[in-house]
């Protein structure tokens, strides 16, 4: 069975850098956390390759279409694998995704934040599969998400023994 980067790869997908945070902003918290078993994902968003904030930023249903917000959720799933790569060493570590808490910068009135969020979900179900990528979940709207972005994922997940 290929290896969680090995599907990655197969599908022409890269991790993120570490995020390139914008001038005069401090993140003084770790960006995940290891207790045991247990992995704490920080909230992230998604990210270029070289760890510059992806475009297009605002709020979905008035600045991006589902299907852009839908690709960000996609693309914080990248970032979040990214920052879990640098933390355990090795995606194949990780037993189980937990839970998600998506969160979707959203327009007045925009209630479709699941279609949104079901990008991120997609992705992990099909590189973890049915078992390892199965997830509870949340999908919520926010009036305003750090320096705009359309999309902001936390979770859990928990490595093998």
């Amino acid at each position: 069975m290929p290896s969680i980067e090995d599907r990655l790869s197969m599908r022409g997908l890269v991790l993120p850098a570490p995020i390139r945070s914008p001038d005069r902003v401090e993140l003084p918290f770790p960006f995940v956390q290891i207790q045991g078993t247990r992995v704490l994902i920080s909230g992230h968003g998604p990210l270029n390759a070289d760890g510059s904030i992806a475009m297009p930023l605002g709020k979905v249903g008035r600045d991006l279409t589902i299907e852009q917000g839908y690709r960000a959720a996609e693309q914080t799933a990248l970032t979040i694998l990214g920052s879990l790569k640098r933390a355990l060493g090795d995606l194949d570590r990780i037993k189980a995704w937990s839970r998600v808490f998506g969160m979707v910068n959203s327009a007045p009135g925009f209630h479709q934040q699941p279609a949104v969020i079901n990008g991120f979900s997609q992705l992990i179900l099909d590189l973890f599969g049915p078992q390892r990528g199965s997830h509870v979940r949340s999908a919520v709207g926010m009036a305003e998400l750090p320096f705009n972005i359309p999309v902001e994922i936390e979770g859990e997940v928990l490595l093998f023994e």
